[in-house]
């Protein structure tokens, strides 16, 4: 083990001193040292109850006979963030956290880790941080919290309240019913309980095999999420003695598994960042295209909101990521290993679907093709990323006049103002990795469409990022960047923008001499931020279709 380097007797006695202080015996530090990161807070809905999980984590460890060793690791809420300017530091912790974990590991020569996260840039940092370190590792998840009352044919949920707030602007609610729904919509902590961003990446966890099988979307106050803990505390031990590291799970195999997964929920956009940055932390070749690929030739086997109305506590009960991957066998790398030890075939002996209104089967899927998309043209040479799942088959075809903005603030403002009409294409630009810096989420922008009755009349493309929970017609990601010079920079009010989504397409109706006479004239603005975390980030942030990262080795 590694830990046994640093505690032998007695040049490491000091190390031994330092462990005994704490309360640590001999027999403690007999044992395999698990390191448990966790991302509690008391600021994080989705990490509140983590405590109580790395308990029941550290139960199992000491069962199975290792012995716990707990740190901390920040963790951003990317719903009190939205709209903000907190939202441009929201991707860059991701690496933050990535690169926290390295350190403490290596630091401290843990033999194994335990990451305990549940939420949007935690997830993918944490996953990230595991293929870096390619130690045995394990993700366990808060779990989701529960849907609130009914409204508007679905459970509320957080989201609830910024579509009441277009409501409320519309006329159609009194600030007493936003109270009430403020008061309701979210009844307990968990991640929130639709398909954003943090179930998008529990889920991609537990189809990437780095999540016990059946454990990703255990609600929040189950029993069961506590069972899970336990049994996933065992496991990590398990997985120190046989020496079954990170990258015997992330494989190319098993990235293949979890977009195919992705895909077949109808999955957050913002996966197409997280996986290709895990990738790279593995070492392994991910480009964008391939997403396109393998969800292009994926079935939509599950619906949640916002492609539905059920939520994900209806997909857990419905039998959840085990349930699809089942109805996918014929598609996924079923050879592929997991946590649990065993390969993913091995997992899904005995599961089926319930063929009911959340999961379908694959000869009867909700759609033959998957829910995301990657689109290519003069507006994005390097592609853009949208979610055929949340966009009105009516809308995945739409051309309108350009409508631009320099921000999302100066976009949201012309929203509420009552500029933006039926029919045109908003463009949000210089808000990508470098540009923003941090690429921040056009959440706001949409809910407020939707709320205004816009959401089917309207169209928006952008370098920056979408909410998993963001529906109408929308295009992200668009690479390059405003920032480095890509042609989004060069839009103009009233060109024509046209969107292709079955087609792959997403071109500028302008002539190439026109866009090569304004490349002459552009010049990158100076970047929003000059100093601290933000600057360096976006100084160093690659290009999203690369996922985003920031480059840790030398290639």
């Amino acid at each position: 083990m590694r830990s046994e380097r640093i505690l032998k007797r007695p040049e490491w006695s000091i190390n031994r001193a330092y462990y005994k202080s704490m309360g640590y015996t001999d027999e403690d530090l007999s044992r395999p040292l698990i390191g448990l990161a966790n991302a509690w807070s008391s600021t994080v809905p989705g990490h509140f109850n983590l405590r109580a999980v790395a308990s029941a984590v550290a139960d199992g460890i000491r069962l199975a006979g290792g012995t716990p060793v707990e740190f901390g690791v920040i963790g951003a809420c990317d719903g009190i963030a939205e709209g903000h300017e907190g939202m441009r530091y929201i991707l860059p912790t991701r690496d933050v956290i990535a690169n926290s974990i390295e350190l403490m590991v290596q630091a401290h020569q843990y033999d194994a880790i335990v990451l305990l996260g549940s939420c949007d840039k935690i997830v993918p940092g944490m996953l990230m941080a595991a293929a870096r370190l390619d130690l045995p590792a394990i993700l366990v998840n808060g779990g989701p919290m529960l849907g609130g009352p009914f409204l508007h044919n679905r459970r509320s949920d957080s989201t609830s309240i910024i579509e009441g707030v277009g409501r409320l602007l519309a006329g159609e609610i009194s600030e007493d019913d936003l109270l009430s729904m403020e008061n309701r919509c979210a009844p307990g902590c968990g991640s929130c309980s639709f398909l954003g961003t943090a179930n998008t990446m529990c889920c991609l966890a537990e189809a990437l095999g780095m999540s016990l099988p059946g454990s990703a979307m255990i609600p929040a106050g189950y029993a069961a999420r506590l069972a899970a803990a336990q049994k996933s505390g065992r496991a990590i031990v398990e997985l120190t003695r046989k020496n079954i590291t990170a990258r015997r799970i992330i494989t190319p195999e098993s990235l293949e598994n979890a977009v195919r997964l992705t895909s077949a929920i109808g999955g957050s956009t913002n996966a197409a960042l997280h996986v290709p940055a895990i990738a790279y932390e593995a070492e392994l070749d991910f480009e964008l295209g391939l997403f396109d690929r393998l969800s292009r030739g994926t079935p939509l086997i599950a619906k949640m909101n916002p492609a539905a109305s059920a939520n994900v506590i209806d997909f857990y009960e419905s039998g959840g990521v085990q349930a699809v991957l089942s109805e996918l066998k014929s598609l996924i790398r079923t050879e592929a290993l997991t946590v649990s030890g065993l390969t993913v075939g091995q997992n899904l002996e005995g599961v089926k679907s319930p063929d009911n209104e959340v999961i379908k089967t694959f000869e009867k899927p909700f759609e033959s093709t998957g829910g995301l998309g990657v689109l290519y043209g003069n507006i994005s040479p390097l592609g853009a990323v949208t979610k055929p799942a949340a966009i009105d088959p009516s809308q995945r075809v739409f051309s309108g006049p350009a409508l631009c903005f320099d921000s999302e603030e100066e976009a949201n403002q012309a929203i509420m103002a009552g500029r933006v009409k039926g029919g045109e294409v908003l463009v949000i630009r210089y808000e990508g990795p470098k540009g923003g810096p941090g690429m921040p989420e056009m959440f706001k922008a949409l809910k407020l469409l939707h709320g205004l009755g816009l959401a089917r009349k309207t169209a928006l493309v952008t370098d920056g990022r979408f909410s998993g929970t963001n529906n109408g017609c929308f295009v992200g990601h668009v690479s390059p960047e405003a920032q480095e010079g890509g042609p989004i920079a060069l839009i103009r009010d009233g060109d024509r923008i046209s969107i292709d989504i079955q087609r792959q397409k997403l071109e500028l109706e302008v002539s190439a001499d026109e866009l090569e006479k304004r490349r002459n004239h552009w010049q990158a603005p100076p970047l929003r931020v000059a100093k601290g975390y933000l600057y360096l980030y976006g100084q160093l942030a690659q290009s999203a279709a690369r996922g985003a990262i920031i480059k840790t080795r030398a290639d």
